[in-house]
């Protein structure tokens, strides 16, 4: 395929500036209302040139390369990507995450740094430089990747939803969460503030934070417990996926037993909602795209049948 036919597509996110300005109307009532906070607004410009700055040479670079489209995170849920199109993410680490779940199986994603000094950027392993060199490798199939083990959530309705990170089962708003959980011919009554199921790529993430602080509530070595845990996790690729059950609380209606456990392909998941009128389920942090979970509704959680790529 020459240049000119090879699809690519850049995807940008807003910055904390354009957001502000999107809130206050213009820039200078978004500088007030920073600099009226006691915060720094020069942190804020110096982040939005920065980025607009790479979004720039990335475009100009990857057009070397093929016809580019920029995407912004927004149309993500809605956009159809071309089977044969090369994914580039301007990063940050969610912003590739976000990315990925909503392609096709397997294809490949470029994810990269654009602010190193800002961002430690675990799924972006490349800087904006490193286009020239890598774009022509992705695009023929000659580079390295990282394979991603991808959850799923089906309901009993059909709705379906993907996660890189975790999975979100749960209340939209802090009440209790009650449900029926079963796994593997064992099954109880549960109320608790929701159920988080994570990926390999994501047990380092929120999963871990809840870990590590179950372990300093248990009191077995308190902070240094909790330090130790701290970055663990399991493989990207790991065939299993992991699950903990936030705050359960045991009554006696409710019980407590199953509030960790691991999830194959032989024992998916099942939970079955008892709340009225407030329960979602959402994926990698996006509160906006979500399926209700209300009274009546079944949910398994599995390991997804595609998975991700990450180009390395």
């Amino acid at each position: 395929m020459d240049a000119l036919n090879r699809r690519i597509v850049l995807v940008t996110r807003k910055t904390r500036l354009e957001d502000l300005v999107t809130r206050f109307n213009t820039l200078d009532q978004a500088r007030f209302y920073v600099e009226h906070l006691g915060a720094d607004f020069a942190d804020y410009e110096l982040e939005q040139r920065l980025y607009q700055q790479a979004v720039s040479v990335a475009e100009a670079t990857l057009s070397r390369f093929g016809r580019v489209h920029r995407l912004d995170r927004g149309f993500l849920p809605n956009y159809l990507f071309a089977p044969d199109a090369l994914v580039v993410v301007l990063g940050q680490d969610g912003l590739v995450a976000n990315t990925l779940k909503y392609l096709r199986d397997g294809q490949p994603v470029v994810g990269v740094n654009p602010d190193p000094a800002r961002w430690d950027g675990v799924l972006l392993p490349f800087r904006v430089q490193d286009l020239a060199h890598v774009a022509p490798l992705a695009l023929s199939g000659r580079h390295n990747e990282k394979r991603v083990t991808m959850a799923r959530a089906v309901l009993n309705d059909g709705q379906e939803l993907h996660a890189v990170n975790d999975l979100f089962i749960g209340p939209r708003t802090h009440v209790s969460a009650r449900y029926l959980i079963e796994q593997d011919q064992r099954s109880e009554q549960q109320s608790s503030s929701g159920v988080i199921v994570s990926t390999g790529l994501g047990s380092t993430g929120w999963f871990q934070s809840l870990l590590a602080g179950a372990a300093a509530v248990a009191g077995h070595g308190l902070e240094q417990d909790a330090e130790a845990m701290r970055g663990r996790g399991f493989a990207w690729d790991a065939g299993f996926l992991q699950y903990t059950v936030r705050e359960p609380f045991p009554s006696r209606t409710t019980q407590v037993a199953m509030a960790f456990g691991t999830v194959t392909r032989d024992t998916p998941l099942s939970v079955v909602s008892q709340m009225p009128g407030y329960g979602v389920i959402f994926s990698d942090g996006v509160e906006a795209d979500f399926l209700e979970f209300n009274a009546g509704m079944t949910a398994v959680i599995s390991l997804a049948e595609r998975e991700g790529r990450l180009v390395v």
